[in-house]
């Protein structure tokens, strides 16, 4: 469905062509300090602009139309609302008969029999995402003092990628890329064993955003070559920091403490100038097209502001979480 969260919930609507994309968040605790403004610096580095990224321009401003009185949060739903204001929709109707490979177009038919919103990728689009990272900035808030940060670790293979980037741009082709996300100053002991450790709920969100291919924590997959002699964190202090970090800030599911460190592979965009061929179900047969209008080449270039607003969204309902079911003081 389109809704996350035990007490922190998001629920996500809109589509990409449509009136309005945007979010509800329940259960944000009252009193927290929120404006629009306060919104827009993840927004800003959401939006396109940059070399390879999508020629659609929108303002993608912020209104807040429940939950906030007088500045503070009321503790009532809050819902964030974004206009779409430059949409072409004729761009998309050739993708009824013929499904663009790597999308949702062919599944969206097979499921909703026809009923869908195709224009601009519709509820599928990376835009519904804005709601996303306006939640997430209000969720980075609930989570203070711990902060989180991301960085483009590479794109296209490379850590120097402006060259294969050009050149993908130039060949009406994409990439992919490496996001490396991080998380000081959580406290020990966020998440439970099993169904609700701090990676499954992690990777759930994560894998929630389109594009989303793969994700490791601490090593990763190279902890697959290594002996425990070097992948098991020696303990230093009575804080529980660890001289290295193998196991990515958390053991067991709970967090221990040290940086919460792991790295998403997100997946080259599906949209491309080149010929593909695909099966035309009007005609009957496989045939060759071209996509056109406005597509990012590399969307691994917009998406860590995303990454970061999911992290925040399930640290934050962790933390709540714990609030909620912490033990009552002895003897009261």
């Amino acid at each position: 469905m389109n809704t996350f969260g035990r007490i922190l919930r998001i629920s996500l609507f809109g589509e990409s062509h449509g009136g309005a994309v945007g979010c509800t968040l329940d259960g944000v605790p009252p009193g927290i300090p929120l404006s629009e403004a306060d919104l827009l610096p993840d927004l800003q580095r959401r939006k396109s602009g940059k070399v390879g990224t999508t020629p659609r321009q929108e303002p993608d401003q912020p209104r807040i139309v429940t939950g906030v009185f007088q500045g503070h949060s009321t503790g009532a739903p809050l819902t964030i609302l974004f206009e779409n204001t430059n949409t072409r929709s004729r761009d998309y109707r050739q993708f009824v008969d013929s499904p663009r490979p790597g999308h949702a177009d062919f599944v969206a038919q097979q499921k909703y029999g026809g009923f869908q919103d195709y224009t601009g990728g519709g509820h599928f689009s990376g835009r519904v995402t804005l709601g996303v990272v306006a939640a997430g900035a209000i969720a980075k808030k609930i989570i203070a003092p711990a902060a989180i940060s991301s960085e483009v670790l590479e794109i296209g293979g490379q850590q120097d990628y402006e060259a294969v980037l050009a050149a993908a741009v130039e060949a009406h082709d994409s990439l992919g890329g490496i996001i490396q996300l991080r998380v000081d100053g959580l406290p020990v002991g966020l998440g439970e064993p099993f169904f609700d450790a701090v990676e499954a709920r992690l990777a759930h969100a994560v894998f929630a955003v389109p594009a989303t291919r793969g994700i490791e924590f601490g090593t990763g997959f190279p902890a697959a070559r290594m002996k425990g002699s070097e992948h098991n964190d020696p303990i230093i202090d009575e804080r529980g920091t660890t001289a290295t970090n193998h196991a990515g800030g958390i053991n067991g599911g709970i967090t221990n403490g040290n940086p919460v460190v792991f790295r998403v592979a997100v997946k080259p965009t599906s949209s491309i100038g080149r010929p593909q061929r695909t099966m035309n179900f009007a005609k009957g047969a496989v045939e060759e097209m071209l996509i056109e209008g406005r597509h990012d080449s590399c969307i691994a270039l917009r998406i860590p502001p995303v990454l970061e607003a999911v992290t925040a969204l399930v640290l934050a309902d962790f933390k709540l979480v714990a609030q909620a079911t912490a033990p009552a003081p002895q003897g009261s």
